[in-house]
């Protein structure tokens, strides 16, 4: 038996697929990126502007369902 309902699984789902398209979204791409080491396993996985640019998104968002 799931421990999860169709439907409370589908609310997990929109919420992972939205943080992290929204993570992926906010760093523009650059030839550089493919040329980068990867980052340390110690190393934050949301830089500081992508955590800007997701409030950023979030509150735009919010203000236009509001």
């Amino acid at each position: 038996d799931s421990p999860l309902k169709a439907v409370q699984m589908l609310w997990v789902n929109l919420i992972m697929d939205t943080l992290a398209s929204l993570a992926l979204a906010t760093e523009p791409p650059t030839e550089a990126l493919l040329l980068r080491k990867p980052y340390g396993r110690n190393k934050p996985l949301i830089s500081r502007t992508m955590m800007k640019n997701i409030l950023g998104h979030a509150f735009y968002q919010l203000v236009v369902v509001f």
